[in-house]
């Protein structure tokens, strides 16, 4: 990569696994994505000459033995990267938990010689196996005085058991880490239904109360209620006060009188209220009808969350898991502890398992106790901010406690539609109006601006916005310096004191020529922000734009159906183009996640001989079971290897063996709904940003007029490693490539060799941030408002 890593790479071919032997078991519940983790450890397994074996049926099939732990191949995995659920099996054991059972799955083990294992489950799972590694020893000599189980010899070869665990758990439950694999799926199926609802509600003046899962956890509740713009959510970590029912009656009637024509109330299966008695989805409901008389439906959505095909962000996270878990068995020795491969920010962590499982315990033991402050501290700064943002953005109070600051806020989308721009724009209309501005809104970004196209905006203007795709307020890519002397009358005439602007690489491009024309217009010395809103995740000073995540669900469920129709015929390979300009985030991650064989970016030059290169690797891979090829390619990669020239190449190169197929997916990627990750990413992002304004506003105003001419006062909030940070955009100038429009230095491009080594091709995969294990850190009240998303 043309990017220059600042520190001494260090690379993992000298963690040989030649000799050792990993089994990889899924435990407990099942949840979408386990199947791409899976996937990861037998590959990367294969990768580094280990030998890799399936246990079938859990805990269960580890007592058992016999046909269920079998040895894998590489291309046993083929194909299992978009099923839900798990290909291997999951199944409730009771022989494990005794030691006898025990006995048995240490004798199974050490037969085939496995001394690492790999456990993707949940908490419950993940306990079992700390026990079963703590007593390994001890079980292996009571086999040995056995006498006709294993020798003296066996005892000392297979002396200890090493364990890496992932979390697979659609409630996102487990304390340490900030997303489980399989949660992002499940919030996928339920907004799925929760968009459904909306149309057929809103024809019908209805009220829904949707049953969701997460018997000890609110966070599907929480979020789903964040992404749909909810009115009331229950969930168990946060009881309602005493006297809710009233509270909630009279929002809803509220809310009904100001014309809003549906009612959404989300419970957790597990809610409760103050006294810790259940809350239920029927008890709601009676409430709703006995009181209002309200025509309302229940829906309980059950395992249908638990369905469905895993999401492009569940089968990254699981596959970058995976990979991370066979490094930490090969870095592992006698003194590790078992350890629990974890997300923070977007960054792979390694954390020690049990500390993971106490603070999860901790939590339950809060709630038991009634301390759900403390519950909700517990559950990490995700949960706290989610819940922080809900509060904020649910419930408007009446207009007369509500702040008078007399300050104009106007927010503007420019530059490409993305999905989730909307959801951006409500929560800083809402959050701007609930710290006492007046909100406006820019039609058609720069363009509209110029021509005076502003209204004020209120707090019932914007709801339902959430699940809308696409600019509501219109967005143009037309950059603001043309227009300068119009645009600052606007300011003027308007009197705006801040302006907050939601988009791409233009809108980036549009605050700096903001700020630099600063010295002759007075207008523009007020605070600027701007948030990250782009498919192609090519801002500056951003890992993460919002659109990003929906584009790249766009990719990988045409892939996934592209793959399908390979499938009936054989030895086909399929050349798709993604969008993005110069940079390559889509076609990158869009390869990770829906498995492919290649992936040409701009940002790694290539050449005809890896184009060679590439065929010859199809041409070995049609010999085997897998006959069908994936190669996804960046639209402005190479100007001279298009995607015509490289279907050409590959259909010439290709004659005889196998068949090519292009697919160019065009705007698809911009449209549809927002993923739930864009939503409420979107949603706490510009929530965040309009608090920032609230402060710039507070500390610029001076006698009577806001004056802000200083370089932080025009900022960019991204989302850098693990926390939000607001960035001036004159520092951001430095990062950036103008000619090609991206930073010049991107995270993602370290995720690189993972496509490689998953698509079985010899690369280089720099380790330097992995293998340090980590320890769960407690955070502060103060932490929850600066950081985590």
């Amino acid at each position: 990569p043309r990017s220059a890593m600042d520190h001494q790479p260090k690379f993992f071919e000298n963690l040989s696994g030649t000799g050792k032997a990993i089994g990889v078991l899924t435990s407990g519940g099942d949840a979408q994505g386990m199947n791409a983790a899976v996937r990861a450890v037998v590959r990367m397994g294969i990768y580094v000459k280990a030998k890799v074996y399936f246990v079938y049926e859990g805990y269960q099939g580890m007592v058992d033995g016999g046909d269920n732990i079998v040895e894998v191949s590489w291309e046993s995995v083929s194909s299992i990267l978009q099923v839900g659920g798990t290909v291997i099996g999951s199944a409730r054991c009771k022989s494990f938990r005794t030691r006898e059972g025990r006995l048995q799955a240490a004798y199974n083990l050490v037969q085939r010689g496995i001394t690492n294992l790999c456990v993707i489950g949940g908490d419950g799972s993940l306990t079992g196996a700390n026990l079963f590694r703590e007593e390994w020893s001890g079980l292996l000599e009571e086999l040995a005085q056995n006498g006709k189980f294993i020798d003296e010899e066996a005892v000392k070869k297979y002396a200890y058991l090493n364990i890496v665990g992932m979390v697979g758990s659609i409630d996102n439950d487990f304390c340490g880490t900030d997303m489980t694999i399989g949660t992002d799926s499940a919030l996928h199926r339920i907004i799925e239904v929760v968009d459904a609802i909306m149309t057929t509600a809103q024809s019908h003046q209805r009220t829904f109360v949707l049953e969701v899962m997460g018997r000890h956890c609110g966070y599907l509740a929480l979020v789903s209620a964040l992404a749909c713009g909810a009115d009331w959510v229950f969930i168990p970590e946060y009881p309602p006060e005493e006297g809710w029912e009233d509270s909630m009656c009279f929002k809803l009637s509220e809310n009904r009188a100001r014309k809003k024509r549906l009612n959404i109330i989300i419970v957790a299966e597990g809610a409760i209220d103050c006294h810790n008695k259940p809350i239920t989805s029927e008890k709601v409901k009676d409430l709703v009808v006995q009181r209002l008389g309200f025509d309302t439906r229940v829906t309980i959505l059950g395992h249908v969350q638990r369905g469905g095909t895993p999401s492009a962000f569940d089968r990254i996270l699981a596959s970058r898991m995976g990979v991370e878990a066979v490094l930490a068995l090969l870095e592992a020795t006698p003194a590790t502890p078992a350890c629990v491969v974890s997300l923070s920010g977007n960054q792979a962590v390694r954390l020690p398992l049990m500390e993971c499982v106490q603070m999860t315990q901790e939590v339950q033991k809060a709630m038991d106790e009634g301390r759900f402050l403390e519950a909700v501290r517990l559950r990490g700064r995700s949960f706290e901010n989610n819940l922080n943002t809900y509060k904020l953005l649910s419930h408007k109070k009446p207009d007369a406690e509500l702040p008078k600051t007399n300050f104009n806020v106007a927010v503007l989308n420019v530059g490409a539609p993305a999905a989730g721009m909307n959801a951006a724009v409500r929560a800083a209309v809402r959050v701007g109006i609930t710290e006492g501005h007046k909100m406006f809104a820019v039609i058609d970004g720069f363009e509209g601006f110029a021509r005076g196209k502003i209204k004020e905006i209120s707090w019932g203007d914007v709801g339902g916005w959430t699940g809308q795709g696409g600019s509501i307020l219109g967005t143009k890519r037309t950059l603001p310096a043309k227009y300068l002397e119009k645009i600052a009358d606007q300011m003027r005439t308007n009197n705006i004191n801040a302006l907050m602007v939601i988009g791409g690489f233009e809108a980036y491009l549009g605050l700096l020529e903001l700020s630099a024309a600063r010295e002759k217009y007075d207008e523009f010395c007020v605070p600027m922000v701007m948030v990250p809103a782009t498919v192609s995740n090519n801002v500056p000073g951003s890992d993460f734009s919002i659109g990003a995540d929906t584009a790249l669900n766009t990719i990988t469920d045409t892939c996934d159906r592209i793959k399908q129709s390979a499938s009936g015929t054989k030895r086909r390979v399929f050349i798709i183009e993604t969008m993005g300009g110069y940079c390559g985030y889509l076609a990158n991650m869009g390869a990770l996640a829906a498995g492919a064989d290649a992936a040409y970016i701009f940002e790694e030059q290539f050449d005809i001989r890896e184009l060679q290169a590439n065929v010859e690797h199809l041409t070995e891979k049609m010999k085997t079971s897998i006959q069908r090829g994936l190669v996804l390619r960046n639209e402005n990669c190479n100007e001279n290897y298009t995607t015509d020239f490289i279907y050409q190449l590959y259909s010439e190169e290709g004659k005889g063996v196998f068949d090519c197929r292009k697919n160019v997916l065009g705007h698809m990627q911009q449209g549809g709904a927002p993923s739930p990750f864009d939503r409420n990413f979107g949603t706490k992002i510009s929530a965040k940003a309009m608090q920032w304004i609230s402060k710039k506003l507070k500390e610029t105003y001076r006698k009577g007029k806001v004056f802000a001419n200083t370089e932080d006062s025009v900022c960019l909030l991204g989302m850098r490693r693990r926390n939000l940070v607001f960035q001036p955009v004159a520092e951001l100038k430095t990062e950036t490539d103008f000619v090609h429009r991206i930073p010049k230095e991107q995270w993602w491009l370290k995720l690189r060799p993972l496509m490689k080594i998953l698509a079985k091709y010899k690369t280089s995969y720099d380790v330097s941030d992995s293998g340090q294990l980590e320890h769960v850190a407690m955070h502060s009240p103060k932490e929850a408002e600066t950081g985590a998303i």
